[in-house]
Order: C-alpha cells, then structure tokens, then sequence
C-alpha cells in the first residue's frame, strides 16, 4: 500500500485523481446553497405568517374586560366589578361563572356592553344556585 503523498506506479502522486472528485464538490455546494436559499425563504415566510396572525389577533380583538374584584353577597348572589375596554363603537358581552367550593359550576350569565364609551367600569351581580366561593371571566366577544 502506498503512503500518502507518495507516488503511485503510475507516476502520479496518491491521494485524490485529477478532476474526478471536482465536479462532485462543486455540485454539492450549488445544492447546499440552493437549501439555504430554500429555507431562507420558508423561514422569512413563517415569520411573516406568524406576525400577520399576531397583529390580526391583536386588532381583532374589539372587548376585553378584567374582574377587578367580587363579592359574595348571599347563598345566592355574587358581584362582580368588571373593567370592560373595547372600541368606541364596538357592542358585545362578557360571560361570568360562578363556582361552590365543591368545584361545581352554581352560576353563568352573559353581560351585555352596549354604551358607546372605551372603558366601562361596572359591577354586575351573577345569581347562583348555591353559595359560591369564587367568580370567573370566561371571555368577551363582539357582535
């Protein structure tokens, strides 16, 4: 066996023939960069689709409201104070559950927000069919 960098019989020196493995490397190099490019793209596409979904999410999204606090007032009654944001235009409403201590749902109702204000700070009261021990914003949705 010949050692490397040493000639062969034939005259030519070991290692790599000429021109054999040349056109293979250029080859695997115009794929390499055609799959960069390829997932260049897709990347940059994905990237774009998620930010589209983002701000369609964002701007979408014309009511919230957040439970500020409540208050068990009777076995079966509870308050809610409600901050409801939306648009100026926008009407809608927030459903709120009730739970009893067992876990068990004793209370759900629909709140309307009609008034053509941005911010609207209100306490509803949610009746129950038993004691509750807490409340819960289930979400709010626009007409």
């Amino acid at each position: 066996m010949a050692a490397v960098g040493s000639k062969l019989p034939e005259g030519r020196p070991g290692g790599i023939p000429e021109g054999r493995y040349g056109r293979a490397r250029s080859a695997d190099a115009a794929a390499d960069r055609k799959l960069k490019i390829v997932g260049s793209v897709l990347g940059v596409l994905l990237l774009g689709l998620v930010g589209w979904f983002g701000y369609d999410y964002i701007n979408g999204t014309k009511l919230s409201a957040e439970v500020i606090k409540f208050d068990v007032v009777s076995d079966s009654a509870v308050e809610a104070h409600l901050e409801v944001r939306k648009d100026a235009d926008a009407k809608g409403y927030c459903t709120l559950r009730s739970q009893a201590e067992s876990g068990a749902e004793v209370g759900r109702a629909d709140f309307r927000f009609d008034q053509s204000t941005g911010r609207i700070d209100k306490v509803v009261t949610l009746r129950t069919k038993e004691r509750a021990t807490s409340i819960e914003l289930l979400g709010c949705h626009s007409d």
